[in-house]
This record gives C-alpha cells, sequence and structure tokens, in this order.
C-alpha cells in the first residue's frame, strides 16, 4: 500500500465533493503568479454579501528544492504576519518540519508552532506543538494503512492544564473509486462519510453524523458531474432541507468561474436564498 493520508485528511473526497465549488454569500478572487525567479505569490480577497466585510490575504512562497527548504510568508486584512519555515526529507526521507510564527503588530500578540510529520508505507504520524508560555499543547496524529484499511488516532494534550483535551479515533477503507470513513470524537460525536466515483464524470458521496445523548441524525448527499473538459456541476442536500448548487466553468487555461447557491427548501418563497461568484486566475 502506499502511504496512507494524515489524519485530517481521511475521508477527504467525501468532503470535498461537499465543500469544493461552493461560496454561499461571498464574492471571492483569487490570484496565483509565479516570477521568473521561481517566487509564488497568492492573492485572495472575498466580500461577505450579508455583512459586507471584506477580507484577503497575501501569501508568498519561495522553494529551495536543492535543500528541501520553503519559505512562506503570509499577511491578512486582519494585519496579522505570519512566517513559516519547512525542510523536507533532509534529515532523513518521508521527514518534514515546519517552524511557523505569527504576529499581530496592533496588539503585540504573537504565537509559534513546531510542526513534524513522518510517513511512508504503511504509515503517517505527526506532531504539532503549540509554543506558549503557559505551557505547550501539543497535538498528535497518527493513521496506519494495509491492503486498503485504514486506523487513525488523534489527541491534543494541554500541558498547562495536565489535561487530554481531545481524543478521536476514525477507521476506512479505500479503494480507487470508493472509500469509506467513520469516525469518533471524544466519545461523543459520531461520523461516517462514503465516496463513490461512479464513471469517469460522475462522483457522489453521503455523510452522518450524531452526537451521543441526541436522538437527531444529521446527514447530507452531493454529487458533482463534469460535464464536459471545462465545465461541472455540483449539488448537495442535507436533512434540513438545505440544498445547494454550484457551476464551475473554465473561461480559458489560467481563468475558472464558480458560481452558487443555497436554497432553503422549506422555505422556497421567504427569501434568505445566497448567491456565491468566485474568480480563479492563475498565470
Amino acid at each position: 500500500m502506499a502511504v496512507p493520508p494524515a489524519y485530517a485528511d481521511l475521508g477527504k473526497s467525501a468532503k470535498d465533493i461537499f465543500n469544493k465549488g461552493y461560496g454561499f454569500g461571498l464574492v471571492k478572487l483569487d490570484v496565483k503568479t509565479k516570477s521568473s525567479t521561481g517566487v509564488e505569490f497568492k492573492t485572495s480577497g472575498s466580500s461577505n454579501v450579508d455583512t459586507s466585510k471584506v477580507t484577503g490575504t497575501l501569501e508568498t512562497k519561495y522553494k529551495w528544492s536543492e535543500y528541501g527548504l520553503t519559505f512562506t510568508e503570509k499577511w491578512t486584512t486582519e494585519n496579522t504576519l505570519g512566517t513559516e519555515i519547512c525542510v523536507e526529507d533532509q534529515i532523513t526521507k518521508g521527514l518534514k518540519l515546519t517552524f511557523d510564527t505569527t504576529f499581530s503588530p496592533n496588539t503585540g500578540k504573537k504565537s509559534g508552532k513546531v510542526k513534524t510529520a513522518y510517513k511512508r508505507e504503511y504509515v503517517n504520524v505527526g506532531v504539532d506543538v503549540d509554543l506558549d508560555f503557559a505551557g505547550p499543547t501539543i497535538h498528535g496524529a497518527a493513521v496506519a494503512g494495509y491492503e486498503g484499511w485504514l486506523a487513525g488516532y488523534q489527541m491534543t494534550f494541554d500541558s498547562a492544564k495536565s489535561k487530554m483535551t481531545q481524543s478521536n479515533f476514525a477507521v476506512g477503507y479505500k479503494t480507487g473509486d470508493f472509500q469509506l470513513h467513520t469516525n469518533v470524537n471524544d466519545g461523543a460525536e459520531f461520523g461516517g462519510s462514503i465516496y463513490q466515483k461512479v464513471n469517469d464524470n460522475l462522483e457522489t458521496a453521503v455523510n452522518l453524523a450524531w452526537t451521543a445523548g441526541n436522538n437527531g441524525t444529521r446527514f447530507g448527499i452531493a454529487a458533482k458531474y463534469q460535464l464536459d473538459s471545462s465545465a461541472s456541476i455540483s449539488a448537495k442536500v442535507n436533512n434540513a432541507s438545505l440544498v445547494g448548487v454550484g457551476y464551475t466553468q473554465t473561461l480559458r487555461p489560467g481563468m475558472k468561474l464558480v458560481l452558487s447557491a443555497l436554497m432553503d427548501g422549506k422555505n422556497i418563497n421567504a427569501g434568505g436564498h445566497k448567491l456565491g461568484l468566485g474568480l480563479e486566475l492563475e498565470a
């Protein structure tokens, strides 16, 4: 078996069917460019239709492939500055070390994180440490895979309180066109998802979730259909009768348009439905 996914990526194919191709209530612009020297620039801006709040980010990334180094600088409209330095496959093959810091000039607040990830055939392990003067918080996760079967565990330990604040389990099965994922979070939240690639043009997904002590089950169904090489349509519905539809069209190489709408199936005539418009540019 190939390297199993990280814990956060378990069930990712189903999540993508539910999340990608939608942008309800937002007008969004994403621009990606790359200079002749190899520096990558990524600019993203969005406006919330309901609140008129505008947010944006600017990110620059430079890869020094010879030494396995990646330098990333990030700025947000909330005036937060971030720096990330990543070293991969240098100390040993499969090991990735990341040093991540953020700084807010307005408040003077600083934060730092050290991330380690090691992956090889059959196993994917990660440990992140949030640096805090009161005491670091440790996040750990591990996934093992064998012949399509996947099993993972994720935990968070707050050293300041000497307390385990998160303990999650997951089990899944993955083949080329089918994925099954189940998880238990803190012994109280239960969830599961199924992904099926029906054919080259059609992908479907189902998810379920419920909470211990609550009889209500949350579920959703989603599908994505590739109309042709440049256009696709997505649709999803959940048990609250919220219906989402999305249309993605590649206008030309490096230019993609995303249209989406969210409707309340129980109150079609009441209004309050949300529309979304996104434009992605890459050069």
